[in-house]
């Protein structure tokens, strides 16, 4: 059987997160558009993973994974999100930054290191993010919440999750404080599908009904109410000091 190279890894993973977000059969198409490369080129990769036994595929079906396929891709998923967030709190990597170096390292990443690096993360359970990280046995946790955009006014909640996809909308979202773990409050909801007005640590900030829909929330207990931002669930303290924006 051909050997699991990085460009296998990366597709399987892809396949993975697609069907994650958006339902279990994937098709050609947003796999091409997912990795950036052609269709062709997406059918013939397929097709090679799939006398591989790592996914099931019928032409105009759609893909799936096996369980193998699965069991591979969500490895590869546990290494970039504890990279992620190894990046993020003992280097000081920028938080729209950590996805992209992560997708460097998740590939180089051996048992022995991947044992290190999870007792020097005190064996976290969420990547930076908020995303869940895949256990050794590839156990992953649901992401529990809703949209900011659809709280009310009035509504204290605490950030579960931020989206990873757009590395300029984060930097944004960071800067206002939207990050896993921070308590916010809804001061005003504008109707059709306007901006909402939130109170994070103190400061009201205007954001957008698109850039609330990036943002996961969950509820936040009455006691927590009045304190400050903090780190999500399952995230260790953050070692040093934070880095500005890279040149």
């Amino acid at each position: 059987m051909p050997s699991v190279t990085q460009a296998v890894e990366d597709y399987l993973k892809a396949i993975w997160r697609l069907s994650h977000e958006g339902g279990e059969r994937v098709s050609v198409g947003d796999i091409a558009s997912e990795l950036k490369v052609s269709a062709p080129s997406v059918t013939s990769m397929v097709r090679k993973l799939k006398t591989m036994r790592l996914l099931n595929y019928e032409r105009y079906g759609g893909v799936t994974l096996t369980p193998r396929g699965r069991k591979i891709a969500l490895e590869i998923v546990r290494h970039h999100r504890l990279w992620e967030l190894y990046l993020y709190m003992r280097l000081g990597v920028p938080l729209e930054l950590v996805d992209g170096e992560a997708e460097r390292l998740e590939h180089v990443l051996s048992d022995d290191m991947e044992e290190l690096l999870t007792r020097n993360l005190g064996d976290p359970t969420h990547d930076p993010h908020g995303d869940p990280i895949p256990s050794k046995t590839g156990a992953l946790a649901p992401v529990e919440g809703i949209a900011l955009g659809q709280l009310e006014t009035g509504t204290h909640a605490i950030v579960a999750r931020v989206s990873d996809r757009n590395p300029e909308k984060l930097r944004y979202l960071v800067s206002l404080g939207l990050l896993p773990g921070a308590r916010i409050e809804v001061e005003e909801k504008a109707p059709f599908r306007g901006p909402l007005t939130v109170r994070i640590g103190g400061r009201r900030h205007v954001v957008g009904a698109d850039l609330a829909n990036l943002v996961i929330v969950r509820g936040a207990p009455a006691a927590s109410r009045s304190k400050g931002a903090r780190l999500g669930p399952g995230v260790p303290p953050r070692s040093g000091k934070p880095r500005g924006k890279r040149r």
